[in-house]
């Protein structure tokens, strides 16, 4: 039996300061919860019996079975599914020493928390395990961006900072910092590294000057064929997945 209170819980977990004083953030779908289990410690689970007897072997500081009914109620999805779960918020080291010997994306204000989840995913399917992201950056732990990462979460981390400070020491280090700029320089035609930072702007603004103004090389995906009128820009999940396509071609 699912309570009310308890149904009052995990509808809240929609909202930030929910998330922040309880800790804790929620997963729907058999895939999603799959693959967060293991990574991140599970508080609670609410599943149907035919999901609980397909799973037998789980960890979880409390597990509640329920019909499709009260899972309806209790879910924040148009179309629920067979479970979902309340995950701990991890805790990550923060380590600005990293881009000097990987690949790692910073988001300087991605505020759709679609696009970040998208972009979460991309990092994951190209083997990029942290993302720096300003204060402004929308929340990795967004129910809708957790929804759209399809699992890469457990893969990637997100380090919320000062970006600017973050940026200007990677410049003192010499480490190599990418943008995305409609001035920038092609692409295909730069010379490109396996380490360093690639920065991706907001979705209207893109990158701020402040930041730009730190950048040390300036990259354009050009659109084709050059000089015909197409649309103003990329989705910036798009030119993400684009711009670490092709830092991957290169040989490291």
């Amino acid at each position: 039996m699912l309570s009310k209170n308890r149904i009052k819980y995990i509808r809240s977990l929609e909202m930030k300061k929910y998330r922040k004083a309880e800790k804790a953030f929620l997963a729907e779908g058999n895939k999603l919860v799959n693959d967060l289990l293991g990574h991140f410690s599970c508080k609670l689970l609410i599943a149907t019996a035919q999901w609980l007897e397909a799973h037998p072997l789980l960890l979880a500081q409390e597990t509640i079975e329920v019909s499709a009914e009260e899972l309806a109620r209790a879910s924040l999805l148009k179309t629920p599914q067979e479970v979902l779960a309340v995950f701990e918020l991890p805790s990550y080291t923060y380590d600005d020493s990293l881009p000097g010997h990987s690949l790692c994306l910073a988001l300087d204000d991605v505020q759709d928390p679609g696009n970040l989840g998208t972009i979460i995913r991309i990092a994951d399917w190209f083997g990029i395990e942290d993302i720096f992201c300003s204060q402004g950056t929308a929340d990795a732990f967004n129910p809708k961006t957790v929804q759209a990462t399809m699992g890469a979460l457990a893969r990637v981390k997100l380090h919320y900072c000062d970006l600017k400070e973050f940026i200007r020491v990677q410049t003192e280090r010499n480490v190599p910092v990418f943008g995305t700029f409609l001035d920038g320089k092609n692409i295909y035609s730069q010379e490109l590294s396996a380490q360093g930072v690639i920065i991706m702007g907001n979705e209207g603004n893109g990158v701020c000057k402040e930041i730009e103004a730190l950048v040390s090389q300036k990259l354009l995906i050009p659109n084709y064929p050059q000089g015909k009128d197409t649309s103003e820009s990329l989705n910036v999940a798009v030119a993400t997945a684009i711009v670490c396509a092709e830092f991957r071609r290169r040989p490291s």
